[in-house]
């Protein structure tokens, strides 16, 4: 009856445990064996455990451990296996010396049936802080582990290693195990075939991990048996064996040396793509763990850690999908290894966890963006993905965005400037305008941002003419874009020295260095060339059975194969944007006569004055509607056929026009200066200066002030910022 559930209610119910308890100490084997039984399912309810402590209970079943029958013996460590689960039994078993009766269970080699159950009870007993002093005191504790090293059964250093864990959730505990040397057991544990110990000793070794001085103790007799478990078949081990080197290795410079030594690194970056979550997750965290030290991250990118990421980014497990986005956090600190992730496909899965409902999963996926976006390639795909959107989505939100997320819009934002300027209307001291940047305008909600390719290739429209910075003069395009075989024709010239004379006709426009032209003449021979007198003469004899026919062909061929280099080479040339020789020349005087200025004052209020002359010059305040700058703007449209334009041919420029000019050359001469657009065709630029006439007071200068650069009506005038309505500057 006591099987059922509901049979161990009504007997309890109705007083059944006080008889039983009552019959223990029956003389006939029978009555015992059949009490113990009935007491060992009953106590399956946690009512029961408790009334068998109160009836004492407790010495008639101690007394069962003496008898001459396997099987009531058996029945009575069953039961206080059961018992030993509520605290309150185990202090009334400490009180009645149970360990020393289990203790000599285990020493008694003739009752190794009763080995396994009897640890099964210490196991429970040393949850207790006491119950471990206690061991420690008698010498029983080391017993205990020696007897746990040595068996020779794998289901006692199992249970064995499993009391080592539970004992070690204690810190007091914790101190006991280790001075008692519980690393050399649980090393030596690790060495056995059966699966069931490994597991267990990896469990016990991530326990004793939270005490220091254990996680720098396993360090030689653990890590390097521990790192062979990674290649294991049993997908247990392989979970258990990842989850302890987490623990070894978090905040352990140390330790995570030891697994590199161990090479741990390849087998850890292959569990990356196991069918285990679990698995994939622990290798995930220690190789962030270990992506710490350069060395260690260089190595993880030679084995192909960034294609073998792109994988748990994709999985639908929420622990895996944010591991695998730390990871990246962690492992894409430089060019290559971003790249690596961009080319491998793993860029798109990463932004998809930006939408993640996961609070964890979309901070480690900002964090992840926010590296990766440290390369203007990068950056562009991520944008081209909707990285972007995204993140100003999550960013509107007050529970969803975070300090990553703004950290991430920002780097993506730095990287592409001319949509920062397009998307948030400034560019701040520290945003270095670079030849290529454009000015499109403010971006409209939901519009596109277009390349600049995209938009030198629109036709002419009515719109705002966009704006181009670009001092990088024409380069000239290297002479060879291929290699071909140098092979000497029946002419004693080589095939690759004609393509190459080829593509110098094409490239005829290009500018040469003096180098090169100084190397020319030199290189206008063929190195194919034969000397006098020796395989030119031999040439010559084999080709004089050659029909003029077959001449002819050989030159026909020569042709087409020339013909063939060119296109290729016309395949290959690079698209480039449009150089501004105009700016050139802005750039050289300004490095001439204003950058040797001493002081940053002068340098500021001469550059005001040198952008304002070149923009069509100062303007009268009540005249401004009278400069005709949109028609100057148009005739250069038409002009270009393009409604982009060079920032250098501009004559006539109002305030934005001016204000773009004056920054991209302050950024060239290292005036720190911010751009800022306003309504109305307005923008200005923002400098800090720091006043040269030191405080009356304490003889120290003053911190910088922020003072806004007139371009347009007093060029070169500074009015303090707090002293400007930025609302009503818009309208001057």
């Amino acid at each position: 009856m006591a099987i059922e559930y509901t049979s161990k209610i009504q007997i309890f119910e109705n007083g059944g445990i006080e008889p039983l308890v009552r019959l223990l100490n029956n003389s006939d084997p029978d009555v015992q064996k059949n009490c113990v039984e009935s007491i060992n399912l009953l106590v399956q309810d946690f009512r029961s455990r408790a009334a068998v402590c109160e009836l004492n209970g407790i010495p008639p079943l101690l007394e069962l451990l003496k008898s001459e029958y396997p099987v009531i013996q058996l029945l009575g460590l069953k039961t206080f296996a059961t018992l030993t689960k509520n605290a309150d039994c185990r202090v009334k078993l400490r009180d009645y010396q149970l360990l020393d009766f289990l203790m000599e269970i285990l020493e008694t080699k003739e009752l190794n049936d009763l080995h396994i159950d009897a640890l099964s009870v210490v196991m429970n007993c040393l949850e207790d802080e006491d119950t471990v002093q206690q061991l420690g005191e008698t010498g029983n504790l080391e017993k205990l582990l020696s007897f746990a090293e040595f068996s020779p059964v794998p289901e006692i250093q199992k249970i064995a290693a499993k009391a080592i864990a539970k004992a070690a959730q204690n810190s007091e505990n914790r101190k006991i195990l280790h001075e008692k040397e519980v690393e050399r057991v649980l090393g030596s544990l690790l060495l056995g075939d059966n699966s069931g110990v490994k597991i267990a000793a990896c469990q016990a070794v991530s326990v004793m991990c939270a005490t220091f001085t254990s996680k720098e103790a396993f360090r030689k007799p653990v890590i390097p048996r521990i790192v062979p478990l990674l290649s294991s078949e049993d997908g247990e081990v392989k979970e258990a064996a990842t989850f302890a080197l987490t623990k070894l290795t978090t905040e352990s410079p140390r330790n995570v040396n030891a697994v590199a030594e161990a090479e741990g690194i390849e087998p850890l970056i292959r569990l990356l793509s196991d069918q285990r979550d679990g698995a994939v997750a622990n290798a995930a965290t220690v190789l962030i763990n270990m992506a710490s030290q350069e060395v260690l991250r260089l190595s993880m990118q030679t084995l192909g850690i960034m294609p073998a990421i792109v994988g748990p980014l994709q999985s639908t497990n929420d622990l895996v999908q944010s591991k695998a986005a730390l990871t990246v956090a962690a492992v894409a600190c430089d060019i290559n290894a971003r790249n690596e992730l961009r080319n491998a496909g793993g860029l798109g899965p990463l932004v998809k966890l930006l939408n993640s409902m996961n609070d964890e999963i979309r901070r480690n996926a900002c964090w992840a963006v926010m590296v990766c976006a440290n390369d203007e390639s990068n950056a562009s795909e991520l944008s081209t993905l909707g990285a972007l959107d995204i993140l100003q989505e999550i960013n509107q939100s007050r529970s969803r965005k975070n300090y990553f997320s703004e950290a991430a819009m920002n780097k993506l934002l730095d990287s592409n400037l001319s949509l920062k300027y397009s998307l948030v209307g400034y560019l701040l001291s520290c945003n270095i305008i670079y030849d290529g940047f454009y000015d499109c305008g403010k971006k409209r909600p939901g519009e596109k941002h277009l390349s600049l390719k995209e938009l030198l290739e629109q036709e002419i429209n009515h719109h705002r003419a966009v704006l181009l910075i670009n001092a990088k003069p024409l380069e000239q395009v290297p002479t060879v874009m291929f290699t071909v075989e140098e092979r000497p024709d029946t002419s004693g010239r080589s095939t690759s020295a004609v393509s190459k004379s080829s593509y110098k006709d094409k490239a005829s426009t290009a500018v040469s260095s003096p180098a090169e032209e100084k190397q020319e003449p030199s290189s206008r021979r063929s190195p194919a060339s034969p000397p006098k007198g020796t395989a030119k003469e031999k040439s010559s004899s084999k080709v004089k059975w050659k029909s003029k026919k077959e001449e002819e062909k050989a030159k026909e061929e020569e042709e087409q194969m020339t013909k063939m280099q060119t296109e290729v080479f016309i395949e290959k040339e690079v698209w480039s944007p449009p150089s501004d020789s105009a700016l050139q020349d802005y750039v050289v005087i300004v490095t001439t006569n204003i950058l040797p200025l001493h002081h940053i004052k002068d340098q500021v209020v001469t550059l005001a004055q040198f952008v304002a002359e070149q923009m069509g010059g100062p303007i009268e305040q009540d005249k401004l509607q009278d400069f005709s700058w949109e028609i100057h703007i148009s005739e250069l449209k038409l002009e270009l056929q393009s409604n982009v334009i060079p920032i250098g041919k501009i004559k006539k420029g109002i305030f934005f026009h001016r204000a773009l000019l004056f920054k991209a050359l302050a950024d060239r001469i290292g005036i720190s200066c911010s751009l800022v657009r306003g309504h109305y065709n307005r923008s200005w630029n923002i400098v800090k200066l720091v006043d040269d006439s030191p405080n009356e007071v304490t003889g120290l200068l003053l911190p910088p002030k922020a003072y806004v650069v007139d371009l347009m009506f007093k060029p070169g005038r500074l009015m303090e910022q707090h002293s400007v309505d930025a609302d009503r500057y818009q309208h001057i």
